[in-house]
Formats: C-alpha cells, structure tokens, sequence
C-alpha cells in the first residue's frame, strides 16, 4: 500500500485547506446563528440557507466517502491475509510480533475510551440532545435504546454471519464484511498455482481504485466542511466549539499517556532501553511521521533509525516495520474510538460498556485496515459510525480538527512500531546468543546509550 503515496496530493495543502474550511464554517454559523437571533431577513431565512444551500453541499462530500467504506474494509483485509502468507515460516517472531501490535492496539484503544467517559466532551452540547440538529443527519434521530442485541452465543452468530449479508452491507455494518474479507483471503492463500497472485494483484488494484475515490472525495473537503461545520455551529453555537476543544485535548492526552507511559515502561521493561535515550534515539522518525502523516512515508527513516541508532538486527527490521506501518495502528485505533464515542456523546446515545468492548474489538480489527497514508480513516470511521447506528454525518464534527489529531496519531502509530522492533530483537535475539552477540552488546541499553549519543 506504499505506493500509494505517490498519488495523493500533499498533505500540507490539505491540512491549510481544511482549517480554512474550519474557519469559514464556524463564521458562517455564526453570522447565520445572530441573524436568527435577530430576525434578520426573515425568522426562516437561515434555516432554508441551512436547510437547501449548505445542508446538500455537506451530504455530496460525505456521501462521496461513503461509497468506499464497505470495498475499502474488504480489499484492504483480504489484500492483508494475502501478503500475511510471506510471513509464514518465521515462527517465534512472528507470533512475538503480531501479539505485540495487538495488545498495543487494545491498550490505546481503551485509554481513549477511559478518557472520553471520563471527560464527556460531547455531552455539553444541548442542543443536540434536543433535536436541533438531527435533520443535519437526514432527518432520523439515532436510536437511543438496544442498538446492540444481547450478546448470547446466537446473536454472536449473527453479528459476524448475518443471514443476509446484502442488508448487512447496505446497513454498513462491518462485523460481517471484516468476517468475508477474512475467509475470502485465507481461502484465496490456499488455492493452488498462480490463482492467488492474480487475486492479491487485483485487491491491491481495488485498494487503489478506492483509495483515488477518497482523494476525489476529500477535494471536496474544505467545501464540505465549511458547509457541515457552519450548520453545526448555527444550530449549536459556541457549545460545539468548547466540546470539540474538549475532545481534542482527551485524544491528545490519551495518546502521550500511551506513548510515554505505556510505550516508555514496554522498551524499559521488555526493550532494555531507558525511555528518555528511546525518544532522543528515535527522534528523527518521530518528528519525519508528525510532518507526513503517513507511516508508510516515514519506513524509510524508521528502517534507518532502528539500524543506525537503535542498533536492532536487519532481520527484526525487515520483518517487524514494514508490518508495523500496515498493522499497528495503535494511534489510529485509539482515534476512531474516541470519534464514535464523541459522536454518539454529541447526539445523546448511551453506549454500555458491553457496546464499548464491542467497539474496542471493532476499532483494533478496523484500524489493521486503515492505509498508512494521510486521511485513510475517515471512511472506516463512518463505517463504525454506521455499526452503532450512529449518523456517519456525525464524522463532520471532528473533519476541522482531524489533521492535527492525524500528525499526532501517526507519531504515535511509529513509536509503537519501533517500540515493538526494540522488543522483538531483544527477545528473539536472547534465543540465539550468536545473533545477540553479533555487531552489538549483550546489554541493548548501554549499546543503546552510546549510539543515541551520536544524535
């Protein structure tokens, strides 16, 4: 999926244009929000201005997204399961490898959802509680009660084979498509002869073909944006704005919790590194993934920073990197749950907590994948949206604010990868003393010291 890169446009220009449409949007609302107040052209003017102008510009660009959320989650699994069959024959680094990116994966993905119910930033808004802007989601109130069926052994059946996979897919309601995605390329992987190449080459193209649709989609952003925010704000005024600061500041401190926490006791305890000579070794690829938002654009420097200044083994880097930037996606997970609890904050639907461990669950297996490119999640994120019947057009709340969060979880994304890199090499290389010993001390953290020492 790196290849993509390639194709898409700059990630600054992007960024700019999105927090034009941020500012724009929040002016207009609030122009439309005093003329209300006042009676301004009409008691109803900007309510129709709402409602006929800036209401359909909104939908053609979330709509736009929409269209690649079901193909996107399957090409990108199935392509996974595929390019896993390269992996096999690794043994113990590869079960070392994919355990760590899970429970990494989990471990943010719960602190995010610890610090959203702790925090509530979505519940000072009012105003949607009241109604006031549901017919911004196309008239239909999200549905407060049961939106989970218990969770006994037949319900599970259904969740992940539902009878009637059209209604699922129609419904977007990913359970089921991850379920396909992962029969379709384990069985793909065992076909005989040249079957499976074709199969992988032809995902690879479909990943591809959405991936430029979401491009063409996210064109439209800034427009979009501007349209979904200024009708937000009109109808919410000032609450949205404090509740979206609010949330911002959960998901920023969830992540350096994880990262500085979590992260920096896992390379201490498990890496043999100090955290703070990890950070001031890793820096270069730290502040390369914050600029780029995109993992895959940062390999490279992760791949030379794990070797010149981590001192790792080129077998541990080869393997565990290029994995990680595809699969662990600790960031990204931790994003898209804290935006689906935010959403369903916003519009006044409780989810319990058997909801929120179906969410951590569907936020781990959803963010495997997320291209490690800038903006991959949106489309996944109305799909979860969808999953909890929640309004995907609540995704527009967070689109003003989403590159800053996308630079913060894509640093976090990395520093997960060169974290599980450090872990790997120390234990599996603690299993062939002649690897260990081979180029670099036995203790990895004074090697370590002396060559953070260098940067």
């Amino acid at each position: 999926m790196a290849g993509m890169m390639a194709e898409r446009k700059p990630a600054g220009d992007r960024a700019r244009h999105l927090g034009w449409g941020l500012l724009i949007g929040v002016g207009v609302g609030l122009g439309l929000r005093a003329a209300a107040e006042q009676g301004w052209g009409g008691a109803t003017l900007p309510e129709t201005v709402a409602r006929q102008v800036l209401d359909p510009a909104g939908q053609i660009f979330l709509r736009l997204l929409l269209l690649a959320v079901v193909p996107l989650v399957f090409a990108s699994i199935a392509l996974g399961v595929l390019e896993l069959g390269r992996s096999r024959g690794l043994g113990r680094m590869a079960w070392l490898t994919f355990l760590l990116f899970g429970l990494n994966m989990s471990v943010a993905v719960g602190l995010g959802l610890v610090g959203m119910n702790w925090v509530e930033p979505g519940r000072g808004v009012s105003a949607m509680e009241a109604g006031a802007v549901e017919s911004n989601a196309g008239g239909t109130s999200p549905d407060r009660e049961g939106r989970r069926p218990e969770l006994s052994p037949s319900a599970l059946v259904d969740m992940f084979l539902p009878k009637n996979w059209i209604r699922a897919v129609v419904d977007f309601q990913l359970l089921p498509v991850i379920t396909f995605a992962l029969l379709f390329g384990w069985a793909a992987r065992t076909v005989d002869g040249p079957s499976a190449a074709r199969v992988q080459e032809l995902l690879a193209a479909l990943v591809r073909v959405m991936f430029r649709m979401v491009d063409l989609a996210m064109a439209l952003a800034p427009v979009g944006v501007a349209a979904l925010v200024a009708v937000a704000v009109m109808r919410m005024g000032l609450e949205l704005l404090a509740a979206l600061a609010g949330f911002v500041a959960v998901v920023i401190g969830a992540m350096l919790l994880h990262a500085v926490g979590v992260l920096g006791w896992v390379v201490w305890r498990w890496g043999g590194w100090s955290p703070l000579r990890f950070w001031r070794a890793t820096r270069l690829a730290l502040l390369t993934a914050f600029c780029t938002s995109s993992s895959a654009a940062t390999l490279p420097t992760s791949l030379a920073v794990a070797r010149d200044r981590l001192g790792l083994r080129a077998a541990t880097t080869a393997f565990v990197l290029p994995l990680g930037a595809t699969m662990n996606m600790s960031g990204t997970a931790l994003y898209e749950g804290c935006v689906v609890l935010f959403v369903a904050q916003v519009y006044g639907a409780d989810l319990a907590w058997v909801d929120q461990l179906t969410l951590l669950v569907l936020a781990v297996a959803s963010a495997v994948a997320v291209a490690s490119v800038p903006g991959a999640s949106l489309p996944v994120i109305m799909g979860l949206l969808a999953q909890f019947r929640l309004p995907p057009e609540g995704i527009a709340l967070v689109l003003g604010v989403d590159r800053l969060l996308d630079m913060a979880r894509t640093t976090l994304n990395v520093a997960a990868d060169l974290v599980t890199a450090c872990v790997v090499d120390r234990v599996t290389g603690r299993a062939d003393s002649d690897e260990m010993q081979q180029g670099r001390p036995a203790d990895v953290g004074s090697g370590s010291d002396a060559v953070a020492d260098q940067g």
